[in-house]
């Protein structure tokens, strides 16, 4: 009998958590590395399932688990507590789980991109818990507004866009007009933003892909999506130091990311910085990406250093 090829959906359990309930992907360490620690806060428009790929390549060097955010994934969102999803108060919820998840371990903490905006916050908010991190890593994260390449007349329309989504009854109308099934299969891809994810993708692919970003609209809260996307487009995450250094993952051609701006930021928020462009024509892999198309968001360098059982980045 052939052997079954493992899902996502093998690995995601229920998390309940600050009164809210979602899920967590766990994918047990391999016995090479039993004792390492590995947590990945996945970014905006995002649910576990797709980080699939991304999660299988960081489950090489040990445990991985990924929770769901609030709002993201199908967790339930701030607004059921009376909250907004605030930066800091996803970075709040980030260090009641660290807290509650690892306890007296150590952890690898990596950031995609937005989440690794929660991250930072987290840290600066809880400077107790960079003891307990190993190593912490941005993949393709970002510090600051000014990071975007986007022009100050776009930067200012998509301001007031999201803002103006955030506020009732536009989140429902949102959701069922533009997000609409029909409508996501005929328009979005032809949006600003959208172009460079299909460019190039086959029919087939393309079918598959408009298929995972309709469940994702449809997963993410609507009203925490254009919250936060306003959080990103207005942050300034380097008001407070964090005594750690940052491995920085970036994407050779970024469509949303001046690398050099990013650098600076960073630099200015951690003690140190180092930097691991890779070869990809994108920000992030793509939404059906596999763990082979993944791979290139953990560089050589980094892989030597998580084969290593004590992690220390070197000069």
């Amino acid at each position: 009998m052939a052997k079954k090829t493992k899902q996502a959906a093998d690995f995601i359990v229920p998390l309940n958590i600050n009164g809210l309930e979602g899920r967590m992907m766990h994918l047990p360490a391999p016995k090479a590395h039993a004792d390492r620690e590995i947590l990945i806060v996945y970014g905006h428009h995002s649910s576990l399932e797709r980080w699939w790929g991304f999660a299988q390549n960081f489950n090489k060097y040990g445990a991985v688990v990924m929770p769901d955010l609030p709002g993201f994934g199908g967790m339930e969102s701030f607004y059921k507590l009376g909250k907004e999803p605030t930066l800091d108060n996803m970075a709040d919820y980030l260090a009641s789980f660290v807290q509650w998840r690892y306890k007296r371990k150590k952890v690898v903490i990596v950031g995609l991109s937005f989440g690794f905006l929660v991250a930072t916050r987290m840290l600066q908010r809880y400077p107790a818990l960079t003891k307990k991190v190993e190593l912490l890593v941005s993949a393709v994260g970002f510090s600051h507004y000014e990071d975007f390449v986007f022009s100050r007349t776009r930067l200012r329309i998509y301001r007031a866009l999201s803002k103006f989504i955030t506020h009732r009854p536009m989140p429902f109308i949102f959701r069922y007009t533009a997000l609409d099934p029909w409508v996501l299969r005929r328009a979005y891809h032809k949006t600003f933003n959208a172009r460079k994810k299909f460019a190039g993708a086959s029919p087939e692919d393309m079918e598959r892909m408009m298929d995972m970003e309709i469940v994702l609209w449809h997963a993410n809260d609507v009203r925490t999506h254009w919250f936060t996307t306003h959080q990103m487009l207005t942050v300034d995450n380097c008001t407070k130091q964090v005594n750690l250094p940052v491995w920085h993952v970036a994407a050779g051609t970024d469509q949303y990311f001046h690398a050099h701006l990013v650098e600076q930021h960073m630099r200015i928020i951690f003690s140190d910085f180092y930097n691991f462009p890779n070869s990809s024509k994108l920000h992030a892999p793509s939404v059906i990406a596999t763990a082979k198309e993944s791979a290139s968001f953990i560089p050589i360098a980094m892989r030597r250093e998580l084969q290593r059982k004590v992690l220390r980045p070197k000069q």
